[in-house]
């Protein structure tokens, strides 16, 4: 039976800073994640900070954390967003190499002292007879001891994903979902609910007429995240602006009946600082047209991110909705959008150093909590 100091459950982005801010502290650190080769994976889009998400990723790196040293490293371009507007609503965003980002974070925390790695997913937790918690049961049936467990599964807690009418457990395409852990959450008194969100499909940009479409450069000179990195590391990329257009509204307002969202298959709420696109069709129905930015996915791939079209709908309407917007009238998707609904734990349930109340020694983090 091994013994740790911390042990964090998933190995995305909330969980590979708790397990290396705990490792720099000189704890002896455990990452336990379903698939090791996914450590630092960018499931939705491939992007860092943006509006509010850009000064957490800077707090992060004053405090000595991964994501800012990671996105300086990876970034293909770099922009200032809202540059003409006040400075309270400005903000860095860092378009990412997807494929090397999560290479540049495994990497980093493989060289950390006192934080192991390991594969493995948790099924259960283990309390003492005073009610804390003391350690993790795999699937496998490993024990691993701890003083203190962080919980950072993100979207996995029995996550089901959705497009059209097509349902499939899972928490991100091509991975599965976490059953056991709930669970333990729920015998042990927890407020749980559900939440949903979504990606956008992913296009062939060889199958993309750019000579027809805005381009849309990065800064000169990049404007990186990191107080204490080399600044840009990558060459940069343009990415290149397109919108919805009459017929991309007409299309989904056809189908919103086959949408989960609107036919009652999904009953959960989506974020407000992410909309879908029949989100944005239906609540914003004076609009005439919505950006889409294509985005590429890295240095070494075809595969370009149209964001800002998140959606859910079947595999056939989303093919017409994005051959409805200008320079994509040929386009061929490699990877359909979907939308992910997951369990969540209600976040007035932890104190102010995101311990849950009332079970010593257990710790949420990310998207768990909402």
């Amino acid at each position: 039976m091994a013994e740790y100091s911390v042990i964090v459950i998933g190995g995305g982005h909330a969980g590979v800073e708790a397990a290396h801010a705990a490792a720099r502290l000189g704890l002896r650190v455990l990452l336990l994640t379903m698939n090791v080769d996914r450590i630092g994976a960018m499931s939705c889009n491939p992007a860092i900070g943006g509006v509010g998400k850009g000064h957490l990723v800077r707090e992060i790196d004053a405090l000595g954390g991964v994501m800012g040293l990671a996105a300086d490293a990876t970034g293909i371009q770099f922009r200032r967003l809202n540059a003409s507007k006040g400075p309270a609503v400005r903000a860095r965003r860092c378009q990412s190499d997807k494929a090397r980002y999560a290479t540049w974070v495994r990497t980093c925390l493989e060289g950390t002292p006192n934080l192991d790695l390991k594969q493995g997913t948790v099924e259960d937790l283990l309390f003492d007879d005073g009610g804390a918690v003391v350690g993790v049961v795999t699937a496998m049936g490993q024990v691993y001891r701890a003083a203190a467990v962080v919980i950072t599964t993100g979207t996995f807690l029995e996550g089901v994903l959705h497009v059209g009418e097509r349902q499939s457990e899972g928490g991100r395409a091509g991975d599965p979902a976490s059953k056991g852990l709930v669970g333990t959450l729920r015998r042990h008194g927890l407020e749980l609910g559900r939440l949903k969100t979504g990606t956008v499909p992913r296009l062939d940009g060889r199958t993309i007429d750019w000579a027809s479409l805005e381009v849309q450069p990065g800064d000169d000179p990049p404007a990186t995240f990191s107080f204490h990195g080399q600044g840009a590391e990558l060459p940069q990329r343009c990415c290149w602006i397109t919108q919805t257009t009459e017929r991309t509204h007409a299309l989904i307002r056809e189908s919103l009946h086959r949408s989960p969202m609107y036919s009652g298959q999904i009953q959960s709420r989506g974020p407000r600082y992410c909309p879908s696109v029949e989100d944005k069709v239906v609540r914003f129905a004076d609009k005439e047209s919505h950006k889409i930015f294509l985005e590429p996915e890295g240095l070494d791939t075809v595969e370009i991110d149209p964001n800002g079209i998140s959606t859910s709908l079947p595999a056939e309407v989303q093919l017409a909705l994005v051959r409805s917007s200008p320079g994509l009238e040929r386009a061929e998707i490699v990877r359909f959008g979907y939308a992910v609904e997951y369990t969540y734990v209600d976040p007035r349930q932890l104190d102010r150093s995101l311990a849950v109340r009332g079970l010593p020694g257990l710790f949420l983090a990310g998207q768990i909590n909402g």
